[in-house]
């Protein structure tokens, strides 16, 4: 396989980027100076060395020991858990300020067979005993599910509901976004006046 189509492949596995995307991209890098190559390089060698998940929710991040800064910070409500998609839907929740607690990436593998039973069961491990994952003097007492209101993602909402009350956590309280976001839609792609209110109507 030549250069050219190896790396137009690479670049068609990217979401939302098809074959002729990619393409533009190959031929758009061939037109750049060899520094500008090397730089792309560079950066995507640090990302892979430098960058790791987050022992308990599952973010990337780059900083000192196991946690995200998230994680680390001191001043989060720990008694409350969001549980979201992908890092693009904890981001945008982040830029609302309406949510000041932790986080759990539950990841966008709905389709994969077994992808669910795996995350759930990471789930209820930091639930159940999230001392082992780092977050440390904390006790559950919400638990916000912000999935996408996609059909994948409120199938994926019910099975997580189900699988916290089979913890059988005592006063725990399980909440879901207002509607108000798009039937069908993303949380990453909403606006963030939409979001606020669908945080401030969970129920």
């Amino acid at each position: 396989m030549d250069s050219i189509k190896r790396l137009t492949d690479l670049f068609s596995r990217f979401p939302t980027i098809g074959n002729r995307t990619a393409g533009r991209f190959v031929f758009y890098l061939i037109k750049q100076p060899k520094e500008k190559i090397d730089e792309l390089a560079q950066a995507l060698q640090e990302l892979a060395q430098k960058v790791k998940l987050c022992a308990f929710c599952f973010n990337p991040h780059e900083t000192q020991g196991n946690l995200c800064l998230i994680c680390q910070n001191p001043a989060r409500n720990k008694q409350s858990l969001c549980i979201v998609e992908k890092e693009a839907d904890l981001l945008s929740i982040e830029a609302t300020k309406k949510h000041h607690g932790l986080y759990f990436i539950y990841g966008n593998d709905f389709l994969k067979e077994d992808a669910g039973t795996i995350r759930m069961g990471a789930l209820a491990q930091r639930l159940v005993n999230p001392e082992k994952f780092g977050i440390t003097k904390t006790s559950f007492s919400e638990i916000i599910i912000a999935l996408n209101p996609t059909p994948e993602g409120k199938s994926t909402s019910v099975s997580i509901e189900r699988g916290i009350k089979e913890l059988k956590i005592p006063s725990i309280k399980i909440t879901h976004l207002a509607q108000g976001l798009p039937v069908g839609g993303e949380l990453e792609y909403a606006d963030e006046e939409t979001l606020e209110s669908a945080f401030e109507g969970r129920k």
